[in-house]
């Protein structure tokens, strides 16, 4: 408590809730980060910054965030398999974490305040330390005042390289995201109520990384290979290419069973796609990805052929290693009832990580804003090492991805369509959906589990499992 008299101001109120968070870490676990930062004196550093940035003609765009000191986050590069060590820095005057979405961390790197970490308040740092067990393309961002930060900008990509995955001409990683900007180029309120109960509120400016429409050049008749990474607050798209051979080869970072044609591929906030792309032999041919919801399609990107045609053949492109994700067993599975569902509005608790000051949506009938000190009980306590099948029925009129942190599952079955059984951290589910999600408890910890429609998660649509 503050001496007598003293005032209490915010930044008091963080330090005492870091400490306190540091607290119920455990000496342990303390000492372990501790024995990081010591261990490995040259993390990657991310350090958070209030920047301006070149979004659409006319003015910067002021209080545009990033990690460094100029432009887009950077895209992370690790190594399945090998030890990977970050020192997140806080140079904003607000709260923030980093969450490294996809990847099977330890629950104690997960970035998730008051549930796993503490939250790292202005001029304070969190080292994060891991080792990234599967390969493929991922993403990074705050889990702390998430509406704003992640749509001013705190969102990266990483990509995890496997050395026997197949050879390719070039590589090229997309960063997705829209921006709230007014006709001055400058922010407008992040959301609209109105929308946030129903689809979300859209951004006014499309960018892929922050440019409109960018152009790259890859070897004529070469194979590349597109990382895409939808890091948008809202956002649905519907993937199509124009211009070559292509296919789908991953998704949420895991190789596909089989390879097909994007043709309207539907994919939600939080997904990754990974396509292979022949290009054309003639030097100066354009190849479009675009984006074909909706009644305003979108060319995202385009690629260039240049150069003496390679000759490669999409067919000759050997398949991508499968990541270690446990095989669940089916027959000694228990079920997890899990129902979508809006809920009878009122007004949640507000928590240094931030509220919208509305609830719209419920998992199981409990609307929680998550990031909050006061979490609600866990959905289910999972026995480590058990299988398990989610039982998710979305009950609104509205599709959610919905992301589960912590381990990876495989889609089963869906009362909307035949399904390839994929395995992945995020489903984007459709209305009045029934869907089966099969997966093995093997990461303990307490796991989010919410819509990655950031205003549907801070509105209610979170909750998480525990497992012990």
């Amino acid at each position: 408590m503050p001496e007598p008299g003293t005032m209490l101001t915010r930044r008091a109120l963080l330090k005492t809730a870091t400490a306190a968070g540091l607290a119920g870490l455990g000496a342990a676990t303390v000492g372990r980060l501790a024995g990081f930062a010591a261990a490995s004196p040259d993390p990657l550093l991310l350090q958070t910054a209030s920047i301006q940035a070149q979004l659409m003609d006319g003015a910067p765009t002021k209080n545009v965030l990033t990690y460094g000191k100029s432009g887009p986050p950077p895209v992370i590069r690790m190594k399945k398999g090998e030890a990977f060590a970050a020192r997140l820095i806080n140079g904003i005057d607000d709260p923030t974490t980093i969450h490294w979405h996809g990847i099977r961390v330890p629950n104690r790197m997960d970035g998730v305040p008051f549930l796993v970490q503490p939250y790292v308040y202005q001029g304070d740092h969190f080292d994060y330390a891991f080792t990234p067990p599967d390969a493929g393309t991922f993403w990074y961002h705050p889990h702390c005042n998430t509406l704003e930060q992640m749509g001013h900008g705190l969102t990266g990509v990483i990509v995890v390289e496997n050395p026997h995955d197949p050879a390719f001409d070039a590589e090229v990683v997309l960063n997705l995201r829209d921006w709230r900007l007014g006709d001055d180029g400058q922010f407008i309120q992040q959301f609209r109520p109105r929308d946030a109960a129903k689809t979300g509120t859209f951004g006014t400016v499309r960018t892929a990384n922050w440019l409109d429409q960018p152009q790259f050049d890859a070897p004529a008749g070469g194979l590349v290979r597109l990382r895409t990474a939808i890091t948008d607050v809202t956002r649905i798209y519907a993937f199509s290419v124009d211009g070559a051979e292509v296919a789908v080869i991953a998704l949420d970072g895991n190789p596909v069973p089989q390879r097909f044609a994007p043709d309207a591929l539907l994919l939600g906030p939080g997904q990754r796609l990974d396509l292979a792309i022949r290009m054309p032999d003639q030097e100066g041919a354009i190849v479009s990805l675009r984006d074909v919801r909706g009644t305003k399609p979108k060319i995202l990107a385009t690629l260039r052929s240049v150069g003496t045609s390679l000759k490669r053949d999409l067919r000759d492109l050997a398949p991508l290693p499968p990541n270690p994700v446990a095989e669940a067993d089916l027959a000694d599975a228990r079920h997890i009832a899990l129902a979508l569902s809006a809920t009878a509005e009122n007004v949640p608790a507000d928590g240094i990580c931030g509220s919208l000051g509305y609830s719209f949506w419920a998992i199981n009938k409990v609307p929680w804003p998550g990031d909050t000190p006061d979490p609600t009980a866990p959905l289910a306590e999972l026995k480590l090492g058990q299988s398990y099948i989610i039982d998710m029925e979305n009950l609104t009129p509205h599709s959610h991805p919905i992301h589960l942190h912590g381990m990876s599952f495989k889609l089963l079955s869906s009362s909307k369509r035949a399904v390839s059984p994929l395995i992945s951290d995020t489903y984007l589910i459709q209305p009045d959906e029934k869907v089966q999600l099969g997966f093995v408890a093997d990461n303990p910890g307490d796991w989010l589990l919410h819509c990655h429609i950031i205003e549907h998660q801070k509105t209610g649509m979170t909750s998480y499992l525990r497992v012990m």
